[in-house]
């Protein structure tokens, strides 16, 4: 990769003014913030929502970024903290709106019923324990890493990856020796 292709100089060009810069910053991660986003909300919708503030926030908060080559992971941060804080300020109304969303014919994308029991089944894990799971087991990040993005000790993660991933197992009634 050239070095007008590293997040680190794509992240220089728009803290420039480039907006073509960004624009392949959000190229580059957007799906993956929104795979982060869709594990750990309870509804796609509001997770395409959380997506989209993510990188707008991003836009706005660029300058503050202190290590350039670590936009990845800074970006997951503040999708988590978006998330934390619609999950904080859901009203009953939106909540009933969105109830209603979810069963009506139809709704849900073609899949398999593991996935739309894996769904479920990470619905029912603490907000915490979800996200940890999202980045470490769907999502491949590594302890540490999701560590720094949940602002969580190294420890904290490792605990709600365990045990989220045993409340997964016994949500999901797999026996340990099936997977």
């Amino acid at each position: 990769m050239s070095a007008h292709g590293t997040d680190a100089a794509l992240v220089a060009a728009a803290r420039a003014g480039s907006d073509n810069a960004f624009a392949r910053l959000v190229d580059r991660h957007q799906q993956a913030v929104r795979s982060f986003l869709r594990r750990v909300c309870r509804h796609e919708a509001d997770a395409d929502d959380l997506a989209q503030e993510t990188f707008l926030a991003a836009w706005t908060s660029l300058r503050t970024l202190d290590k350039p080559e670590r936009v990845r992971s800074w970006l997951f941060g503040i999708a988590w903290r978006r998330a934390q804080g619609m999950a904080r300020s859901m009203s009953r109304s939106r909540q009933r709106e969105t109830d209603w969303q979810e069963e009506r014919p139809g709704h849900d994308q073609p899949g398999t019923e593991m996935n739309i029991a894996m769904q479920q089944a990470l619905a029912q894990l603490p907000p915490d324990q979800r996200a940890a799971v999202a980045l470490c087991l769907a999502g491949d990040w590594s302890h540490a890493d999701a560590a720094q993005i949940l602002e969580m000790p190294l420890g904290t993660v490792k605990s709600h990856v365990s045990r989220g991933r045993a409340r997964l197992v016994e949500i999901l009634g797999v026996r340990e020796d099936d997977h």
